[in-house]
């Protein structure tokens, strides 16, 4: 098992513990999270909470780079299980809350925004990452980062790949909550999971029903755009800088690129 679930207190806490691979968004991790969300809205729960065990400070190193594709096909294609696990919290009708003490990586960022809320220790830092190994986000996600930080820190953080700590993540809106390692259970417990306990779990429900279809809304393009969005990223994930990004992590060297931004055009 890579995930552990303790219902208590009307609560579903959700543990991810293969820190051995520092809780990569693995297919099997990412099935057992799902798992564990329906588990957790079939027991009445009020909220559910994401949390990990966290090796050598890596809450999660995010998608599972051993597990894409290497034929051409989309690595972030709808139905692969790290976009099901995504939509999943997203559109469970209970509020997702992320209790993080450590880095996050790449997927796990967006796994991360797709809660509800985050609570983060002063340790943790925030990275998007496909740029440095590769990969072409697809537009469900950058508009999730735009929609949550606005453009200008979406385009830093996709663009740069580079951390960012707990108290900028903070003061652009991506995370609620940042305090000391050792206050982190009491703050997470005091300030987020009483309240919601104390709260209309039926009115949270109905109302993070909506904030999804606006966000929706918001969101909207056209059929033509959609096409050409999804043409950039074919040319991407099914040429050589793609392989070589997956290749030189798996070999532990650094990746040596040889694509041209022209080369989309």
């Amino acid at each position: 098992m890579l995930v552990n679930v303790l219902i208590k207190d009307r609560i579903c806490y959700v543990e991810m513990q293969n820190g051995k691979h520092f809780n990569c968004l693995s297919e099997n991790m990412c099935n057992e999270l799902i798992a564990a969300l329906k588990q957790g809205y079939s027991a009445e729960c009020v909220g559910i909470v994401i949390k990990a065990q966290v090796n050598k400070g890596v809450w999660s190193a995010g998608h599972d780079i051993r597990e894409l594709p290497q034929d051409g096909s989309d690595p972030l294609a709808f139905y692969v299980p790290m976009e099901h696990l995504l939509r999943k919290v997203q559109d469970i009708a209970i509020p997702v809350i992320a209790c993080v003490n450590g880095t996050v990586w790449g997927g796990a960022c967006d796994l991360c925004l797709s809660c509800d809320m985050i609570v983060s220790s002063n340790e943790a830092t925030f990275a998007i990452t496909p740029a440095k190994i590769g990969i072409p986000y697809n537009a469900s996600g950058i508009m999730h980062f735009i929609n949550q930080l606005g453009m200008n820190k979406a385009r830093e953080m996709f663009f740069l790949g580079m951390p960012i700590t707990a108290n900028d993540a903070l003061n652009v809106g991506l995370i609620n909550r940042v305090t000391e390692p050792d206050k982190l259970e009491t703050v997470l417990e005091e300030q987020f999971l009483a309240p919601l306990r104390r709260n209309s779990t039926l009115s949270i429900s109905a109302i993070k029903r909506q904030f999804r279809i606006l966000s929706r809304a918001s969101t909207v393009i056209s059929a033509e755009n959609f096409e050409r969005i999804n043409a950039y990223r074919n040319r991407v994930y099914s040429g050589e800088d793609y392989r070589e990004g997956i290749n030189s992590f798996l070999e532990k060297r650094p990746p040596k690129y040889k694509g041209k931004a022209s080369d989309l055009d």
